[in-house]
């Protein structure tokens, strides 16, 4: 993701949204960066008129975080 796409992203999120990407970047950078691509996108199609709060993140982490699934395999 570019410089310009992850400011307009920063710019969409309030105060609290961004410190929760923040946080989960420091956790789990490969969820961090689905939540901003995901993010970029909607914002490019102009689905978003208002900034991001937290509790709209949390809704669009628990989708993506649903997605990824863990598979153990035992032999």
């Amino acid at each position: 993701m570019t410089q310009d796409l992850k400011s307009v992203v920063r710019r969409m999120l309030t105060k609290e949204a961004a410190e929760r990407l923040a946080r989960v970047r420091l956790a789990n950078p490969t969820v961090a960066e689905a939540v901003e691509n995901y993010l970029a996108g909607i914002i490019a199609s102009g689905k978003v008129k208002t900034p991001i709060n937290d509790g709209k993140l949390k809704e669009i982490l628990s989708v993506i975080s649903a997605k990824r699934e863990i598979k153990i395999r035992r032999r």
